[in-house]
């Protein structure tokens, strides 16, 4: 199988990876594109953008980089349609993932949502 995977931060990357290795020994013809870091790149694929490019924190740095997630969130896009996955695996990140998966949908790709938002840190319609 073919998967694309999105882990915006450090902790989501080390998640998708052992994610990742689990997959592989299930499957050992399992392809795997991302948006994640080193220890996504360490379990093998295509690192298509570093976590590092994706997450801001706080509410001025997003406003500052609102630029940026625009571009990011179309080439997510763009990188999905090109890589034609079989399963889209969002791991948390929900403020991109959540867009991105709203749109996969429509799109009618396989979702998955790994490690998904809190109700408690989000509203329960929006999860």
């Amino acid at each position: 199988m073919r998967y694309f995977l999105i882990a915006g931060e450090a902790s989501g990357d080390m998640h998708a990876a052992r994610l990742m290795q689990a997959l592989k020994a299930r499957d050992a013809h399992a392809e795997f594109f991302f948006f994640g870091g080193n220890e996504m790149q360490a379990a093998g694929g295509q690192l298509l953008l570093h976590y590092r490019q994706m997450a801001f924190m706080g509410f001025w740095e997003v406003v500052k980089n609102l630029r940026s997630i625009a571009k990011n969130l179309r080439l997510a896009k763009e990188e999905i349609r090109r890589c034609r996955p079989d399963a889209l695996i969002l791991i948390d990140f929900p403020g991109f993932n959540l867009r991105i998966a709203d749109w996969a949908k429509k799109q009618g790709l396989k979702v998955f949502y790994y490690i998904s938002p809190q109700i408690w840190a989000w509203k329960e319609k929006r999860v």
